[in-house]
């Protein structure tokens, strides 16, 4: 028996029916989630995200939507930040962040949550680079006979690109400083998401102290965005694995297309 993972940045839903439809179809025990919204007691349905010239519609509480698809699915929302969403000229605070999904078959017998970079802002968005956030949880599988400890990151995004920088390697000590918090080491390690790093880039040497390799550029993929991201740089989320992880199967999915990042899916024994 074997264990699946998947990664993906849900783009705050935009992609709503074929994002729902593609996470309720997936076989994946436990499911990462960067830039998931959430806003408790608004009405399910859009608001928009403004900042300056920029206007992107959002899904209200796509939190809550994918936990209704997710039937056999415990799950945990993680903030980043709680900011201000706009219904047409009425502002709607919401919170935006992480989300991880388990199988409720799985034993969970362990998990922490903390910023890597910034700090949660509970009345803005705050300035670029903002706050990220990570989660790691250690669950048994009964069927497969083995425990696993998977953490997701959404690294920060840096408006002047994606080259490293000090904000960026510290975020990086921190999630694996976070990892340590879990994993008790001897046993398999996932970590996963939308890094926001490029493949040359010096966090996956640090966590490469974990024990921790790269899929994606280890298994020849060089593009992790789909056709409805139309800057250059097509590198922003990897899945890495310890040593201990006997990978069945990874695949960088570019088919369907349920977001402007393409689902990372990997099975493992």
């Amino acid at each position: 028996m074997v264990t699946s993972v998947l990664s993906l940045n849900a783009w705050g839903g935009r992609l709503h029916g074929p994002l729902l439809g593609y996470l309720a179809d997936s076989p994946a025990d436990v499911i990462c989630l960067q830039e998931v919204t959430r806003t408790p007691g608004h009405r399910h349905g859009w608001l928009d995200y403004r900042d300056g010239d920029i206007v992107l519609p959002q899904r209200t509480n796509l939190f809550d939507e994918i936990a209704e698809a997710l039937p056999d699915h415990d799950g945990l929302f993680m903030p980043a930040a709680r900011g201000v969403l706009h219904d047409g000229e009425t502002a709607v605070p919401s919170e935006f962040g992480l989300a991880t999904f388990w199988r409720r078959s799985l034993s969970l017998l362990g998990q922490a949550q903390d910023f890597v970079h910034g700090a949660f802002l509970a009345d803005r968005w705050g300035e670029h680079p903002r706050a990220r956030n990570a989660h790691v949880i250690r669950v048994h599988d009964h069927e497969a006979g083995f425990t696993a400890t998977i953490g997701q990151m959404h690294g920060l995004r840096d408006p002047a690109g994606k080259q490293d920088t000090a904000a960026k390697l510290a975020q990086a000590e921190a999630f694996a400083a976070l990892v340590r918090n879990v994993w008790p080491g001897g046993e398999r390690l996932v970590a996963c998401g939308d890094l926001n790093v490029l493949p040359q880039s010096r966090t996956f040497a640090i966590l490469g102290e974990l024990g921790l390799r790269d899929l994606v550029i280890g298994h020849g993929f060089t593009d992790t965005r789909t056709s409805l991201y139309a800057k250059p740089g097509r590198f922003a989320d990897y899945m890495l694995v310890n040593e201990m992880v006997s990978v069945t199967s990874f695949d960088v999915v570019a088919e369907p297309e349920v977001s402007d990042h393409r689902p990372l899916e990997l099975s493992f024994g």
